[in-house]
């Protein structure tokens, strides 16, 4: 594999996931004590960025499996799920549920498919990047850049959780966790939605 390819795919991918840091790290923060939680979201980030990978390489073939239009509209994912883990927290804060000190069950903290959801939500603008460098690159760079970014995926969700399990970074998640994660994912569906120009907006 050419270390230029590999390099430019590294940079590619930093640059155009960058703020999947901070969301992995409120997901991790927010499954903190459950069993099994970081597992699901290391699982729900592989089949969100495996999805954006499959839409932007097909596009790169010259399949049309999301029109252009449709795109901006990805960002009601990340919205809706931000309004119901708003919806849950206010629920939890009026019932003295916000922390019952341990663990609540085997599948506490996000599934798979929620994680998921956010990740192909807000890698809708990767996916009009990568497709002129999937189409440029060829069959065999391709594919040199999608095995850099399944590895970089894994390197992400090390970063998230690192973050997330600092003393000063977990205390802080912890307290106002339940607030941010909302307030992000809402903040991201805004984004797409309004930079998009979906709606009219």
């Amino acid at each position: 594999m050419d270390l230029g390819i590999i390099g430019q795919a590294a940079g590619l991918f930093a640059v155009t996931n960058i703020d999947d840091i901070l969301v992995l790290a409120l997901f991790f923060a927010q499954g903190a004590g459950h069993p099994g939680s970081a597992r699901r979201i290391v699982l729900g980030q592989y089949l969100g960025f495996a999805a954006i990978l499959a839409v932007a390489v097909a596009a790169a073939f010259g399949a049309t499996f999301l029109p252009e239009s449709v795109i901006p509209y990805l960002g009601l994912l990340p919205l809706a799920l931000g309004l119901k883990a708003a919806w849950q927290a206010w629920k939890d804060h009026r019932h003295g549920d916000a922390d019952d000190g341990g663990p609540q069950g085997k599948e506490g903290g996000p599934s798979p498919l929620e994680v998921a959801a956010v990740t192909f939500a807000n890698g809708g603008d990767n996916i009009g990047v990568y497709v002129p460098v999937f189409a440029a690159a060829g069959v065999g760079g391709m594919t040199a850049y999608a095995a850099v970014f399944l590895v970089l995926v894994a390197v992400w969700c090390f970063a998230g959780r690192f973050f997330a399990t600092r003393p000063v970074i977990a205390e802080a998640l912890a307290r106002w966790g339940h607030v941010l994660l909302p307030l992000v994912l809402i903040a991201i569906g805004l984004l797409i939605l309004i930079e998009g120009g979906a709606f009219g907006l």
